[in-house]
């Protein structure tokens, strides 16, 4: 069976149960393509039950899509309720800013880590997978999965406090430059 055959046999099952997990056509099909591209990217000749394999990934697919979306929607509300609270742009600029710093921030430690225990760690709290998943994909046993979190998070929490003390050190040695610049001024 070919990319195309297995594509025309089963794509009005797997769109189907999309529409139905999704309730709207453009999300369904935006999906439905996004379980096709998984599905040709694996060795699928060697599934024996194929069609409840592709199910099973149509459905994480539709699941992965309505948490975004819902992360989303909670995102906008939050947003709402802080021009709602403040009523003045200015400081929801200044927010953003912080937030777009933080994400920055937040990158740069992660790329600190190593390979493995990153892959662990974005894995659990950035994609929110159960141990047991990522122990499937990373193909190591969920005491492992746990060990490498356990580590990762340590990791993190020396990086962050490193991470913080530097920052006041740049804090304190600007505040003591401009301290020198008033001195001079007032002179």
């Amino acid at each position: 069976m070919t990319e195309r055959e297995l594509f025309e046999m089963y794509r009005k099952d797997i769109y189907r149960t999309c529409y139905y997990m999704l309730r709207r056509a453009a999300d369904a099909e935006d999906v439905c393509q996004e379980v096709f591209i998984t599905v040709f990217r694996h060795d699928w000749r060697k599934v024996e039950f194929l069609k409840t394999w592709l199910i099973k990934i149509a459905m994480n697919h539709c699941i992965n899509h309505l948490r975004k979306e819902n992360r989303f929607i909670h995102k906008v509300n939050m947003w709402n309720r802080m021009v709602r609270f403040t009523g003045r742009e200015e400081k929801l600029t200044e927010v953003i800013v912080e937030e777009k710093e933080t994400v920055v921030e937040w990158r740069e430690l992660m790329q600190q880590l190593p390979v493995k225990i990153r892959a662990a760690i974005s894995l659990r709290y950035l994609n929110e997978c159960s141990l047991s998943e990522i122990a499937a994909i990373l193909d190591i046993p969920v005491g492992t999965v746990k060990s490498r979190i356990n580590k990762g998070l340590k990791l993190m929490k020396s990086l962050i406090g490193t991470h913080v003390q530097e920052r006041r050190g740049k804090d304190e040695a600007s505040g003591e430059a401009k301290a020198n610049d008033y001195s001079v001024v007032q002179r």
